[in-house]
């Protein structure tokens, strides 16, 4: 099963001045104690690792985004 939400994390990674790196955003999420690696980013980006629900809040938080963007629900 893939997630649903890798393109717009990858979306919302590159959007952002400057755009963050995968490595980048691995570090900023380790801050708010997800301890995840550029690999783990990549595979949630490229749709192979589900994402539970305190790790999209997690996500979204990093990237400055709601949940719901990230769910592509506004």
């Amino acid at each position: 099963m893939r997630n649903v939400i890798g393109k717009r994390v990858r979306l919302a990674r590159k959007r952002r001045k400057p755009p963050l790196t995968q490595e980048e955003l691995a570090a900023a999420l380790q801050l708010l104690d997800w301890d995840i690696s550029r690999g783990g980013i990549a595979k949630i980006e490229g749709g192979f690792r589900q994402v539970t629900d305190m790790e999209v809040k997690k996500l979204a938080q990093a990237l400055k985004v709601s949940p719901a963007w990230l769910f592509e629900e506004d």
